[in-house]
């Protein structure tokens, strides 16, 4: 369901994929190839949320912020994830079930592991591993872990393709 908010409509790429059942309001802009799925909600009542091209916003994840945000591009965000952060660099994967909080900025290539909890204004550099409650850096990204990035938004940029293709997409 894509709805206005106060004057302020979604921008949704033509070739961006959101699923009948996500819920986006507000001022948004989603990119080309991008994808929303079933059950997420992004609701900018608060600011713009961007979200760049080819990134999938997984199965009932929350996006929102006190202020504006911004998703950049070829990023996961996975299934149950509640971000609330500031700024997500471009080709990042936050995994399944991760909260992360207020005026979090988050460095280009990087993860943030399934669960984490990352506190408020927390930087995370760029080619960074975050994980555990609190979430803190363990490592470096290593090749198989930007292999991965790659791949999982390109796989989903496919997976949106044949859901718009059969038309299981938000009027």
């Amino acid at each position: 369901m894509i709805r206005s908010l106060e004057g302020k409509s979604p921008k949704v790429h033509s070739t961006a994929f959101i699923s009948e059942t996500a819920y986006v309001v507000g001022d948004v802009e989603i990119g080309e190839n991008s994808s929303v799925w079933p059950g997420a909600v992004i609701r900018a009542d608060n600011g713009k949320i961007v979200v760049g091209s080819n990134t999938n916003i997984q199965d009932n994840s929350v996006i929102h912020s006190d202020s504006s945000a911004t998703i950049g591009s070829g990023v996961t965000i996975g299934h149950n994830v509640l971000w609330h952060g500031r700024y997500l660099a471009d080709n990042c994967l936050v995994g399944n079930g991760a909260t992360v909080n207020e005026g979090v900025e988050v460095g280009e290539l990087s993860i943030v592991g399934s669960g984490a909890v990352v506190l408020d204004g927390m930087k995370i550099p760029a080619r960074t591993v975050v994980t555990g409650v609190p979430a803190r850096p363990r490592s470096e990204i290593e090749e198989r872990h930007e292999e991965l990035i790659r791949t999982r938004a390109i796989n989903y940029a496919k997976r949106a393709k044949i859901y718009k293709d059969n038309d299981l997409e938000s009027d």
